[in-house]
């Protein structure tokens, strides 16, 4: 006797199997699981991987994305403890590894983080050997660096979410002081994802108007309006989040899911995301830090030449120099 299926059903065509925009997530925890909701209901995924060691929890994620099928067009979404299950993935997310803990700084996490990296990269590369891989784990840049050497691929292909966060967080700022939707206001930091990083205050501008013309002591000590304490806002958000709530995840998985978009859609949008800088504003080590990069299908295939100031510069190099002190001592 027929199933319903086939009494339902009649196949004319059997479809290739292979997905076309297959996303593999490493990690489940709360970033990982921002970022899935977030890629999810963007439809950015045809098919949506999960990989973790925690395999209850594992399960459990993945059922419970399951059951909201109804809600958003992926067609698949699958789980494993075997990296198998990531074969074929067009972009791999790394967002795996030890968590910051309250006021611990982001490098301070970084050898553990090498070590988790050691036993995940080769083995995803051998599944997916064409993938890009976008590095969220902190300390990111260092870590950006590390799963490069590792994995053998291209520099372009190896992408850390670096500064996407911190310059909207930057841009938020700047429009709740102005009243103006973040959208609308324009400003970048690059160097290093943390203590270090620089604000392009040269570059801050709404509606092409510069606000450094409007006032050339922007972003300085002797600024009466004090804007120098929106970076530090930035600098110190993430580790208020963590204080208030134990982890961040959400603004972290709409950052991937915007960086997410520009790879697999090749929309060539700038991003300000770590990449390697070796021969940039005289950097001479291989270090990855964030600049503003285009991203497209092949990775990141250009970088913006900022024309930064003297002093910005010199805080950039500045920014290279902290990391390059740690990153010469990993044993990767």
């Amino acid at each position: 006797m027929s199933t319903i299926k086939e009494q339902l059903i009649q196949t004319l065509v059997t479809e290739e199997k292979d997905a076309q925009r297959k996303i593999t997530i490493v990690g489940i925890g709360a970033v990982g699981m921002a970022c899935a909701i977030s890629i999810l209901i963007k439809d950015l995924a045809d098919e949506l991987a999960l990989v973790d060691v925690a395999t209850d929890k594992l399960k459990g994620e993945m059922m419970d994305l399951q059951h909201g099928s109804l809600f958003f067009n992926t067609s698949k979404i699958s789980s494993g403890k075997d990296y198998r299950v990531s074969a074929n993935s067009k972009i791999v997310i790394i967002t795996a590894g030890v968590r910051q803990q309250e006021g611990e700084s982001r490098l301070a996490l970084v050898q553990r983080n090498v070590d988790i990296m050691k036993t995940i990269i080769p083995t995803i590369v051998r599944y997916s050997p064409d993938c890009k891989m976008l590095v969220v784990s902190n300390p990111v840049d260092l870590l950006t660096y590390v799963v490069w050497k590792l994995s053998g691929l291209p520099a372009t292909s190896v992408i850390g979410t670096g500064c996407n966060l911190d310059s909207a967080r930057f841009r938020y700022l700047i429009g709740e002081k102005l009243g103006v939707h973040p959208t609308s206001c324009h400003g970048w930091i690059v160097g290093e994802h943390g203590d270090s990083s620089v604000p392009i205050w040269s570059g801050v501008n709404v509606a092409g108007v510069s606000l450094k013309t409007l006032d050339p002591k922007l972003g300085t000590d002797s600024d009466k309006e004090q804007w120098k304490n929106i970076h530090k806002q930035v600098v110190s958000s993430a580790y208020e989040i963590i204080k208030l709530k134990g982890y961040t995840s959400w603004a972290i998985g709409l950052s991937v899911m915007d960086l997410t978009g520009s790879i697999l859609k090749n929309l060539r949008k700038v991003h300000p995301v770590s990449t390697m800088v070796k021969g940039l504003y005289g950097i001479k080590e291989e270090i990855f830090l964030s600049i503003p990069c285009v991203l497209g299908q092949n990775g990141v295939s250009d970088v913006v030449k900022v024309n930064m100031n003297s002093e910005e510069e010199a805080l950039f190099r500045k920014s290279a120099n902290i990391l390059w002190d740690i990153q010469k001592d990993l044993v990767i």
